[in-house]
């Protein structure tokens, strides 16, 4: 069976959706926020990894660029922000149609895959939380996988 990741469109897909992403989150002025330091200059190609491999594509930003607590550590500790969390997820919404994803059941599950890790792993409170051993979530066409 098909994965997410190659019914994204593999990695190319994985990058366009990254870039497209990207660009809409820079230009939101809640969500920009989120990079009031900057953005790492390779911060699309890592992002592309990571969905890819979360997405069910090869392990490509566990080989490159580091685990799953350090993702969830970079991005723990900042509050409570339902308003940017939102608007992130309806500017990944849009990225989708620009990177050109034009099947239905791929965009749904797009969707939940990025709204259910916005929410659920990417922002916790508390740095102590995060476990050293977890891997990168793996979402399926049923969601998250165990």
């Amino acid at each position: 069976m098909e994965t997410v990741y190659e019914a994204a469109g593999g990695a190319e897909g994985m990058v366009r959706l990254a870039a497209e992403w990207h660009e809409r989150v820079m230009a939101d002025e809640v969500v920009s926020h989120a990079f009031h330091g900057g953005a790492r200059p390779d911060h699309t190609e890592r992002l592309a990894a990571y969905w890819g491999e979360a997405l069910g594509g090869p392990p490509a930003y566990t080989e490159a660029y580091g685990d799953e607590a350090s993702v969830q550590r970079r991005h723990a500790g900042n509050g409570e922000h339902d308003e940017m969390n939102h608007r992130a997820i309806a500017c990944f919404d849009e990225a989708v149609i620009a990177a050109g994803i034009d099947d239905e059941r791929t965009r749904a599950v797009l969707h939940d895959y990025f709204a259910w890790a916005t929410f659920t792993t990417m922002y916790r409170h508390d740095v102590d939380d995060i476990a050293d051993d977890q891997p990168v979530p793996r979402w399926s066409w049923d969601g998250l996988e165990t």
